[in-house]
């Protein structure tokens, strides 16, 4: 098996070091450099690419508690030439984290708590370019195309999401560049969805239907 390049981003230096440490047990895998945000791991993939020793793979958290988050850093590493396949790891399991990584262009998305050999399949799978989706993850998505019952689209997941941290319609208009007329539209289609008639219920059912993370979270 060729060498597996990997590029670690965790803002929490014992995880890295955990993670470091699981890796380099498996044949072929080889942690070629480290970072603790979004931002330092967009310039680490670009120093080792100048370098002529570009990553195979990027192992990205998705929040990190300082700086640029994974989901961003995952965006601006795609648009770099030649980018790596981006693998996310991390603890949320809920439909805005996974459709936000998707659109981002991650090529997986794993939780930690998954066993090594699972993460190890993950990592090869990425770096041979295909799709790399922890069960949980996968059975969501697939949830989500199965179910009869009317799903949020991405749009609406992240409008709700904005509902949740208090926004008024006006600043959410903003936020998205869009009408607040549109804000009302789609509100309109997220009560109906969610079988709720106002902010605080839409908000309840989306935390409990892993929708959106709860607050705090």
């Amino acid at each position: 098996m060729s060498e597996i390049r990997i590029l670690l981003v965790d803002d929490h230096p014992v995880v890295r070091a955990g993670l470091r440490a699981m890796l380099t047990e498996f044949e072929g895998f080889t942690v070629v450099a480290e970072a603790p945000e979004g931002a330092a791991a967009v310039k680490e993939v670009e120093r080792l690419h100048t370098l002529g020793e570009p990553v195979d793979v990027v192992l990205m958290d998705l929040q990190m508690g300082v700086g640029m988050d994974g989901v961003s850093a995952t965006r601006a590493i795609k648009a770099l030439p030649d980018a790596p396949p981006v693998l996310i790891l991390t603890t949320y399991d809920t439909d805005s984290d996974i459709l936000a990584a998707v659109e981002a262009g991650a090529s997986g998305y794993m939780l930690k708590d998954a066993p090594p050999e699972q993460i190890r399949g993950a990592v090869q799978s990425a770096a041979a370019g295909q799709t790399a989706l922890a069960p949980e993850v996968a059975a969501r998505l697939m949830g989500r195309i199965r179910n009869p019952a009317p799903v949020l689209s991405a749009r609406e997941v992240e409008l709700v999401e904005l509902l949740a941290t208090g926004m008024s319609n006006k600043a959410i208009a903003k936020a998205l560049f869009i009408s607040e007329a549109t804000v009302k539209t789609h509100l309109v289609h997220i009560y109906d969805k969610l079988g709720v008639d106002n902010r605080t219920a839409a908000i309840a059912v989306a935390v409990t239907r892993r929708i959106i993370r709860s607050a705090g979270s």
